[in-house]
């Protein structure tokens, strides 16, 4: 009895030591390796900060000889009193430190880049100290060069002074070509990798990430516990509609794995799945301040992140806080009365980045499908569109996979017999070129599955456009919805919901189709740059709360 005692209690002991061993092991490498990191960097941290100094001496001098130049944005800071902040300290404006933006495809020109730079304007102007990095891989692109594409791509100014481009080496680690098997682990994996890359680089005073990588979160918070850390949320990395999507019929076009869950294989691909937003919830659940673009991803967000931050006693609720659109610009730009409809012409088109979930394939066929049904009806052609309905894709290529798939879209168009009088492709299109198709179209399409927010769909209702959305994710929750007492917009989900729907719009007569434009119009006020940057100091005003020890 005795002896069995003595036993049980050399295995109590023998699992104490093992935990306690275990919790001293992560101690030691938290502290030794942050440490680490934190004196590394520290040179190249002071190097940056005097460099920022000398380039804003530099930029005052030149501004204040130029009589032209209307920079004077930057000589009176707007100032947003939001959040938990103490209302117009002086001190909270002066802040100096180093925000760490992790945005490794920051040159893209996507919806995600516009909501980083746009982030990075609001950041400047409400803390103009601050000195704003981005962790980019865009090695191909000078800080001039990508300043410039900002300007003409996005309209969107910035202070050049006070930002810094970091690059990264190791960026391949978060390509889906890198991982052919197992890629959410592995891309998720690789960005931890290409996190630890960013904080060789220095280490900054609050962590952001806008596109989407919560491992890199996590490990941040796990080396530096005391860095606050921020998440913009685009698109979780996985979502119950994905988890639900490995069931479905492929012809239903609910993403890239609709379908792929059956048998043994697909048995084991759920598995994984699931063990992996598992995970997805642990890592999440360390994040300080989490914003996301529409209500589609935070219902998603807080039901795998939620109950994680609970435990933890994260203070601060996840937010939306919904992407910056050029609505103001847009509707200053293009006219919406009986005049301006009377020169739309029959087009229809799809502004998104060329990448596979845009679904362009779909919208390929829809197209196709519309115009034999449309042309077999002569009679109603010659009496209401005397021209022929043409597709337009707009869209930014980030690489050569991009540019491939460019090339397979044109052969798919030759395949439908859609000649270059019935389709067009315009690749990194800059934004007056864009505005100028938003003034002419009538159409505005999406047929991404569950698109997270839908910024192009934004800018087509704010055009005057009709969109025809995919009906699911972010443009059917918070965009394409009723207002003023009547529809802004179709939703389809097939290729044939979609022509039908097309077909619907070319029916109506032209009052009724400026009506409808005036009500999208309407809606899409709601989305406008101000309420944005409103939104973003507001909760980056409680990271900055956290550094100051508030």
């Amino acid at each position: 009895m005795a002896q069995t005692r003595v036993s049980s209690w050399g295995f109590v002991n023998t699992i104490l030591i093992t935990v306690f061993s275990a919790f001293v092991f992560k101690w030691l490498l938290q502290t030794t390796l942050g440490w680490y990191l934190r004196r590394r960097t520290a040179p190249r941290r002071s190097s940056i900060l005097a460099r920022v100094k000398i380039e804003e001496a530099q930029f005052s001098t030149a501004a204040s000889q130029s009589s032209e130049s209307d920079n004077g944005e930057w000589e009176k800071v707007e100032r947003h009193v939001i959040g938990s902040a103490q209302n117009g300290e002086e001190a909270d404006n002066e802040w100096e430190g180093i925000i760490g933006f992790f945005h490794p495809f920051c040159n893209a020109g996507g919806g995600g880049e516009r909501v980083l730079w746009a982030a990075i304007k609001a950041t400047q102007k409400r803390w103009p100290r601050a000195v704003c990095c981005v962790y980019t891989g865009d090695h191909g692109a000078s800080k001039g060069e990508m300043l410039e594409r900002v300007q003409n791509r996005f309209n969107i100014e910035l202070h050049p002074p006070t930002i810094v481009f970091l690059y990264l080496s190791t960026r391949h680690y978060v390509l889906s070509s890198t991982w052919p098997h197992f890629t959410l682990l592995g891309q998720s994996l690789g960005s931890v990798i290409l996190a630890y890359d960013a904080f060789s680089l220095v280490v900054p005073n609050i962590f952001i990430d806008t596109m989407g990588y919560a491992f890199a979160l996590a490990f941040s918070k796990f080396l530096f516990p005391t860095i606050p850390t921020g998440a913009y949320v685009h698109y979780p990395t996985i979502s119950t509609d994905m988890l639900g999507s490995l069931d479905t019929s492929p012809a239903l076009g609910k993403g890239l794995n609709a379908g792929t869950g059956k048998g043994l294989r697909g048995s084991l691909k759920k598995r994984y799945w699931h063990l992996f937003a598992n995970l997805y919830s642990r890592v999440g659940g360390s994040v300080d301040v989490v914003m996301t673009n529409s209500s589609w991803t935070a219902s998603h967000i807080r039901t795998l992140w939620g109950p994680v931050r609970i435990k933890r006693r994260k203070p601060h609720a996840i937010s939306v806080v919904f992407p910056p659109c050029a609505v103001d610009e847009i509707i200053n730009s293009i006219p919406l009365t009986a005049e301006s409809e009377a020169e739309r012409e029959p087009t229809i088109l799809y502004i998104a980045q060329f990448r596979p979930e845009k679904n362009h394939t779909l919208l390929l066929h829809s197209f196709a499908r519309f115009l034999n049904s449309h042309s077999s009806s002569k009679e109603k052609e010659k009496e209401n569109q005397p021209k022929s309905p043409k597709l337009i894709l707009i869209g930014s290529v980030r690489d050569a996979s991009d540019a491939t798939r460019v090339y397979e879209l044109r052969l798919l168009a030759h395949e439908l017999h859609l000649t270059p009088d019935h389709i067009t492709f315009i690749t990194d299109a800059s934004f007056p070129t864009i505005l100028s198709h938003l003034a002419t179209a009538s159409i505005g399409a999406n047929s991404m599955w569950n698109e997270h927010f839908g910024i192009g769909v934004v800018e087509y209702q704010a055009a005057g456009l009709i969109p025809v959305v995919n009906d699911s994710g972010g443009p059917k929750m918070d965009i394409v919805i009723p207002w003023e007492g009547g529809e802004t917009g179709f939703k389809a989900s097939t290729e044939e919901e979609f022509a039908g729907a097309f077909e619907e719009v070319w029916g109506m007569d032209g009052e009724e189709r400026l009506e409808m434009r005036k009500r999208a119009r309407g809606r899409a006020r709601a989305f406008g740059e101000d309420e944005f940057e409103r939104r973003w100091v507001g909760e980056v005003e409680r990271l900055v709360v956290m550094v100051r020890g508030k």
